[in-house]
């Protein structure tokens, strides 16, 4: 089994937040939390009437405004929740699996 090596900027279960709140408005930006994601969500361009009901529902707040004035997803802090698929009342999100 390998030996892992502790640096001095490694945290211990001592030095973390009870709750594991975030302590420091600002920091989730620093976390790419999409990496672990089974399903990301495909724009079909021709059915999006670019409303931002995806904006407005994703939880993570993962959905972008391209300069085009669509809404895509920001595929760094997706998760693949599947919401704006849900909610998107023209269709036009397709949820599909990650090794597409």
């Amino acid at each position: 089994m390998a030996k892992t090596i502790k640096s001095e900027t490694d945290l211990t279960w001592k030095e973390l937040e009870v709750g594991c709140v975030v302590s420091e408005a600002g920091n989730a930006s620093q976390y790419k939390t999409g990496d672990w994601r089974s399903m990301r969500p495909i724009v079909d361009k021709s059915k999006c009437i670019r409303c931002g009901v995806c904006y407005i529902f994703c939880p993570d707040m993962a959905i972008r405004k391209t300069e085009e004035n669509y809404f895509e997803a920001d595929l760094y802090y997706c998760k693949g929740c599947g919401i704006c698929a849900q909610e998107c009342f023209t269709g036009c999100i397709a949820m599909v699996p990650e090794e597409e």
